[in-house]
């Protein structure tokens, strides 16, 4: 091969530049946005208060103890995602994940520009710039112009340094308003408020769990860059339950204290210093854009080596900022649980193959039994939808494909080490 494939092969000791504050600081960032909180606002009326924030808990917790044991393996193989599907999956099946991935990435980063664009348009909706495309064209530049940078230096000196005291300070302070707007409205009313049983807890726990599993494809291309396992795991870990169960709760919230039919942006725009807040929480956004645009460079050099993951970056930011100006982009629930019932399940194999400290070894160009636990795990998952939704569907797929991984490892494996 003339190129060098970087995405398939383990870093180096040089490059391994992440440790705990590092890790936890990125994925605190990345778990915050609109679209969390947003989501948080579809959990109340369908389920009561207190079954609410028992499965943001319980949801967050697992997701991203799902997504943290991920990391461990990026870390401990140096491998990227997609080189973690090639281990896994065969060589050549492996592109069918990838190329998956790379959709899936797509459509994040054009639903992110969306968000960003939203959010803007309400908080300047009189200026006379605040118009959908130049706002698009707006935030499309600056996602290109992050695409120049290098992405662990941009995680050290921006996001751990800057991004992240500023986006805690905003979530505190929204925090404080609602708080005191519910403690006006009663908060024991608030807390004793009851569902319309139109969702299941199990139900609740998966839309949850929806947020963190929706990394999975992306978290190695970052964690491979750890300097070891055990502050890869944890800090990731740390960093993204925190920010998960922070922004479903403001998002069941903010939907309690809001009057019917009225948005979400809007309603924060409401608070006192909603203005600063919401600008500082756009601006976090744009990280989580930045984060689909680097993960799906990676993954697009694994596939097309002629081309560097840099140049890959700044044509998709590109292409997506131009896709965000013609594509509608709706249907939020159905879109993050159809991502869902592919990657859970087959980041289940991958765990079961490697997340006991075992290498899959082999270069087969075809793993049939990793391929077929694989699909195996989409059906289940599409069943429990159809047919027993009372048990959720991520949790049931996983658990399946997790065993059947593990029971189905190869017999002379050895541990794989960057």
């Amino acid at each position: 091969m003339a190129h060098t494939n970087e995405s398939l092969t383990p870093v180096t000791a040089e490059q391994r530049v992440f440790g705990w504050y590092a890790h936890a600081s990125l994925w605190f960032s990345l778990g915050v946005g609109l679209l969390v909180m947003q989501i948080g606002a579809y959990l109340v009326p369908a389920v009561g208060t207190q079954d609410a924030m028992l499965a943001i808990v319980l949801g967050s917790v697992l997701g991203a103890g799902l997504l943290a044991w991920v990391a461990k393996i990026g870390c401990d193989t140096g491998l990227s995602s997609a080189g973690l599907m090639h281990q896994v999956f065969g060589s050549a099946f492996a592109r069918l994940p990838v190329l998956l991935n790379i959709v899936q990435l797509l459509g994040w980063t054009i639903f992110e520009l969306v968000v960003m664009r939203d959010g803007t348009l309400a908080m300047v909706p009189d200026s006379a710039w605040s118009t959908p495309v130049f706002t698009t064209l707006m935030w499309g530049g600056v996602l290109t112009l992050l695409m120049t940078s290098s992405m662990p230096g941009l995680v050290r000196s921006f996001v751990s340094r800057f991004g992240l005291p500023l986006v805690v300070l905003s979530l505190l302070w929204l925090s404080w308003q609602f708080l005191g707007l519910l403690q006006a409205q009663g908060l024991q009313a608030f807390w004793d408020k009851p569902g319309t049983g139109k969702m299941g807890f199990l139900s609740a726990v998966d839309l949850v769990i929806a947020m963190p599993v929706s990394w999975l494809p992306l978290i190695a291309d970052y964690a491979r860059h750890g300097k070891n396992g055990r502050s890869t795991l944890s800090g990731s870990w740390f960093g993204y339950a925190i920010a998960n169960i922070w922004c479903y709760a403001l998002g069941v919230m903010v939907v309690s204290v809001s009057a019917p039919d009225t948005n979400l942006v809007n309603t924060l725009l409401l608070a006192q210093g909603g203005l600063l807040a919401l600008g500082l929480i756009l601006l976090d956004e744009i990280d989580n854009a930045y984060g689909d645009v680097y993960s799906a460079a990676v993954s697009s050099h694994s596939i097309w080596s002629g081309v560097s993951a840099h140049h890959f970056g700044l044509g998709i930011a590109v292409l997506c900022t131009g896709l965000a100006l013609v594509l509608p982009m709706h249907s939020l629930e159905p879109f993050l649980l159809m991502l869902s019932s592919v990657f859970v399940p087959l980041f289940g194999v991958i765990l079961g193959r490697l997340g006991f400290g075992i290498a899959a070894g082999h270069t087969h160009k075809v793993d049939i039994t990793a391929a077929a636990a694989w699909l195996a795990g989409v059906a289940v998952f599409h069943g429990c939808a159809q047919f027993a939704p009372q048990w959720g569907s991520a949790l049931p797929s996983l658990l399946i494909t997790l065993v059947i991984g593990w029971l189905t490892r190869p017999a002379t494996t050895t541990v794989s080490h960057a």
